[in-house]
């Protein structure tokens, strides 16, 4: 893992929560339906909380968001300020044993060692509980996309879903998968902040992250993207595990 860039994100938290895109409720609830009624939900690796309101809109459980950066999780809860917010990692979680029903990861589990975090995230949920994992990546299958991917760089996250897919182990089960498409209508400053808010861009230099700002904007011209949006297409892929023994 890349630790630098793995914990760079706080560096650029309101970019992070305007460029980055919500997730599906009905992607939500499939990974939430495996485990059954849930009194207490985990989301770790919270960030600015895009997943946890998310959570918060399909489940009437309590929900403790969990990420390991201080600035991330006040705007978290300056945004939804009923959510318990706690320092960690999945590796190392601030919760008793068997003390949930589910933990949910989005765009996170490709920053993990997922041994140690299905042995430490199966600690604290119960048996038969669920670990569910969700990625929203770019769908690459329009020219326009994909150039915009090449000239921003791509990330972990898009190696990781569409190759193989994530891995997980013991004490869970298979993981089983859904995908969702979908378009996000986004202006050219949200644009920016969406590849601001990358791991690659937040820790390359001032010249790289210049280059990167100059020929997205060189695309947009192109593309007659004024001050109007765009549709960026996304496909959310989704993963679900049953805790067993």
């Amino acid at each position: 893992m890349d630790l630098p860039r793995a914990t760079s994100f706080g560096a650029e938290v309101k970019r992070y929560d305007s460029g980055r895109p919500e997730y599906p409720r009905e992607a939500v609830g499939w990974m939430l339906e495996a485990a059954g009624p849930m009194q207490r939900i985990v989301d770790v690796g919270a960030g600015t909380g895009k997943l946890t309101r998310a959570v918060a809109a399909v489940s009437g459980a309590e929900i403790v968001a969990v990420d390991p950066d201080a600035g991330m999780l006040s705007r978290l809860t300056a945004a939804s300020p009923g959510i318990r917010a706690l320092q960690g990692t999945a590796e190392r979680l601030p919760l008793p044993d068997a003390s949930v029903d589910a933990v949910l990861l989005g765009q996170a589990w490709h920053w993990v060692d997922p041994v140690a975090a299905s042995a430490e995230i199966g600690r604290v949920v119960r048996p038969g509980g669920m670990l569910g994992l969700i990625w929203n990546v770019r769908d690459e299958r329009l020219d326009w996309v994909r150039r915009l991917t090449a000239i921003m760089h791509g990330s972990p996250a898009e190696e990781m879903v569409s190759g193989d897919g994530p891995a997980v182990a013991a004490p869970f089960g298979e993981l089983t998968e859904r995908r969702w498409e979908w378009r996000r209508p986004m202006t050219r400053e949200q644009l920016h902040d969406m590849a601001g808010s990358r791991s690659y861009v937040i820790t390359a230099p001032a010249a790289e992250k210049a280059r990167i700002a100059r020929e997205m904007d060189e695309l947009f011209e192109e593309l007659g993207l004024g001050d109007g949006t765009i549709d960026m297409p996304y496909v959310t892929a989704a993963y679900r595990a049953v805790r067993v023994g």
